[in-house]
């Protein structure tokens, strides 16, 4: 699959076939996220994969009672280890680091067969207790994994004229 395949064909998927995710695929996903640029390279990263079913159902509780997110066969917490670095332009870069990785990991699964959810609505001490996760790390984002049993249609986009800009905002 090309990467513009990937692209256009992923979507969030909140429903899962009950079936697992085999080594091989599970590992390239993650080496997508291993392979994920980040701000002069700190890599400040760490993830967790949860594949026991009570502790899936707990991070479900936490995600605000997404039921769905338990019943991935996996469950990824996309983790940063390093909270306080600024870039010149003002952005902390452990959001923004974590994103690109993760999203890495969802064009990855899209590769592989997989479909993903990109979680953000759960409660983050809730997730650290699940996940025995120490006080100073920080919990991005939430990525169920799994085979999709649902197809859903792609939403709406704006018009390119409607984000772009060239040389200056207008």
């Amino acid at each position: 699959m090309e990467v513009t395949e990937a692209i256009q064909k992923r979507r969030s998927i909140r429903k899962y076939q009950n079936r697992k995710v085999d080594n091989d695929r599970l590992d390239r996903v993650l080496e997508a996220a291993r392979l994920a640029p980040s701000a002069k390279n700190l890599q400040e990263w760490r993830f967790v994969v949860v594949r026991d079913e009570g502790r899936r159902k707990r991070l479900a509780e936490a995600a605000k009672g997404q039921t769905f997110v338990g019943d991935a066969p996996v469950v990824i917490a996309a983790c940063a280890t390093v909270t306080d670095y600024v870039m010149t332009c003002g952005q902390l870069t452990y959001p923004i680091d974590l994103a690109i990785a993760v999203e890495h990991m969802v064009l990855q699964a899209a590769e592989e067969g997989l479909g993903t959810c990109w979680i953000g609505a759960f409660y983050e001490e809730e997730v650290k207790k699940v996940l025995n996760i120490p006080p100073q790390v920080r919990v991005v984002a939430l990525l169920p994994l799994g085979y999709p049993d649902e197809s859903p249609a792609s939403r709406p986009r704006k018009e390119m004229d409607e984000i772009v800009a060239f040389e200056s905002w207008k």
